[in-house]
This record gives structure tokens, sequence and C-alpha cells, in this order.
């Protein structure tokens, strides 16, 4: 699985890397990816950071 940030839409709000810091982290007022592809240990929070993106800037794709 890969995730993948939309720059322009991100809102920087951090809450994909408190969902999933081993994936996500912000990089001044954006997030970042860490890691692609996800580790199989951190699919299902890397995808709750996904579903829970405010302005949906993250993609996931299997």
């Amino acid at each position: 699985m890969k995730v993948t940030i939309d720059k322009d839409s991100c809102t920087g709000c951090g809450l994909c890397a408190e969902t999933c810091p081993a994936v996500f982290e912000l990089d001044g007022d954006t997030a970042k990816v860490k890691v692609n592809p996800v580790p199989a240990e951190h699919q299902a929070s890397a995808k709750e950071a996904a579903e829970g993106c405010p302005v949906e800037a993250i993609k996931v794709e299997e």
C-alpha cells in the first residue's frame, strides 16, 4: 500500500501525524509521508489517518 499527500490541499492540522506517526510527519505547514510503501503493521492506522483528514488530502493506493 502507498499513500500520498496533496500538498495544495493539506492544511497542516497534524491529525495524520498524531494518528500514524510511523508514516506521517509535519514538515513546516504541511504533512509529508515518511515511508512508502507503508509497512503492513502501519497500514490500518495510515488508512485511519486518511479517513480522518479534514480536507481529504491523503490518497491511499492499495
